[in-house]
């Protein structure tokens, strides 16, 4: 039996209540029964580790787990932002990976894989095969140790083989720095670590600090992280004294507020978030929603407020357990309903109307509801269909390999749809001539875009994609 199981089941039969004890002891019982006769001998370790405490975790609620050596060492990677990569951008098509950047002084990098080389095969698994989702996952397991790529350049028809060795490489939370227009920045954060706060700041001061004229944070798809970046995030932008966060539980009662000596920005800000948005992201969001120091605009957050503890045990072991709530300033609960768990009383409440400093009205009850909702970009069937086929990637790699003069305002030449439409009736794609004028705008936009891509880096497409976003675009309004 673990000594890490034998220590707490211990001390809590010496210290607990007559009715832990006596629960404790039916655990014992029935490990002693297995053990004695069951019709193989028990691993007792997997048995407590994969077993009995996950299985009593499990119904607290979605997010207390117990955490082996392996995960706890992997938590604590995460936090620093480690990640093991080969350090490269690719497009994954059906069938189809194709390199669209690779990283400075990286594994991709130093072998001469560049932009426009296709990814033929990954230790020996065939990629052509494979649905997107299979790609992912082979190309999540090829990080965990040295993998053999095959690769194709384009023009070459014999494919390279390489082999790449992952390495530790720092992955930046704040992903995407750069202006919307003049005087206006953009930020977009994947995620809160410990230095994110510290990283927007200096992104901003980049952009112009205080000189700015606006600000769009965009908190899409953000899993949260450390709460402390996201209190140190929310300084950027509150005044000095004001309540950020409030935590509640059995035994825990706090109250987090902006430091004293904070020196925040006064330019107007919007935030971006959507249904993935979760926990420390959710935090700094409904700050800035209930002082009405941000406009928030996008879909309602995931609604992610419990307070989790990560308690480390022995043996490399620990213990990640929720012991309280959070609460924006106005008193709303972050947390969605727990149904079905022991958690579903103290976060099954009705929902309510709170009020932010300046009286307008906001909805609790479980994630953050924006000011101003948006839509998903809706693509007509020819320009869904041209995405999901990856033809414009495909065609942008020909494209390029004449090397013609790219600059970040590229814009395509006069011809170029007639040849794209032509390398479409190559491939048996021929749309009419009514859905193809209707679209013909959209594919002249995609195709700046993906040769943007290729030639100048994937940051610089995305400032052409923020043309046309529907959530940036709305977030700037907001701001204007």
């Amino acid at each position: 039996m673990p000594r890490i199981l034998f220590i707490l089941l211990a001390s809590a039969c010496l210290h607990a209540q007559d009715e832990l004890e006596q629960s404790v002891r039916k655990i014992f019982d029935v490990f002693r029964i297995v053990e004695e006769n069951g019709a193989d001998k028990m691993n007792s370790e997997r048995a407590f580790y994969t077993g009995l405490i996950p299985g009593m975790l499990r119904r607290l609620d979605p997010h207390s787990a117990f955490m082996d050596p392996e995960q706890f060492s992997q938590l604590r990677r995460m936090q620093r932002s480690e990640v093991k990569g080969f350090g490269s951008v690719v497009s994954i098509l059906p069938g189809r990976v194709i390199v669209l950047q690779t990283i400075a002084g990286t594994p991709m990098q130093r072998s001469g894989i560049s932009a426009g080389d296709e990814i033929l095969a990954i230790n020996n698994i065939p990629i052509a095969p494979l649905t997107p989702e299979q790609l992912i996952q082979v190309l999540t397991e090829a990080r965990q140790g040295p993998a053999v790529v095959h690769v194709r350049k384009p023009g070459n028809a014999r494919p390279l083989q390489f082999t790449l060795i992952p390495q530790e490489m720092q992955a930046p939370s704040v992903e995407r720095t750069f202006l919307l227009e003049p005087g206006i920045g953009y930020l977009r954060v994947a995620s809160f670590d410990e230095s994110t706060a510290r990283d927007m700041k200096d992104a901003i001061e980049k952009l112009g600090g205080a000189k700015l004229k606006g600000l769009v944070l965009d908190l899409r798809n953000n899993p949260g992280g450390a709460v402390s970046s996201a209190l140190d995030a929310a300084s950027l932008f509150l005044q000095p004294g004001q309540v950020i966060l409030s935590a509640k539980g059995r035994r825990v009662s706090a109250e987090e507020k902006v430091p004293s000596i904070a020196t925040p920005y006064t330019f107007p800000v919007s935030i971006i978030v959507t249904a993935k948005t979760a926990s420390a992201a959710e935090i700094l969001t409904g700050a800035l929603q209930d002082h009405d120091r941000a406009v928030i605009v996008g879909e309602p957050t995931f609604g992610k407020g419990l307070v989790q503890n990560v308690m480390p045990l022995r043996e490399g072991t620990a213990l990640a357990l929720t012991t309280a709530f959070y609460y924006t300033p106005s008193g709303r609960s972050i947390q969605k309903p727990l149904e079905g768990m022991q958690l579903e009383h103290s976060t099954h409440k009705p929902e309510q109307v709170y009020k932010t400093d300046k009286g307008r009205r906001v909805r609790g009850g479980g994630g953050i509801e924006p000011d101003q909702p948006v839509l998903p970009l809706s693509l007509k069937r020819l320009e869904q269909f041209l995405d999901a086929s990856g033809a414009y990637t495909v065609f942008a790699t020909e494209y390029l390999r004449s090397k013609p003069a790219v600059t970040p305002k590229f814009e395509p030449p006069p011809d170029m749809l007639d040849k794209f439409r032509a390398y479409l009736s190559q491939n048996r794609v021929q749309p009419g001539i009514g859905e193809w004028f209707a679209s013909a705008d959209w594919i002249r936009y995609r195709l700046r875009q993906e040769i943007v891509n290729q030639a100048l880096g994937v940051e610089k497409g995305d400032e052409i994609e923020a043309e046309r976003e529907p959530y940036i675009q709305t977030a700037l309004a907001a701001i204007r």
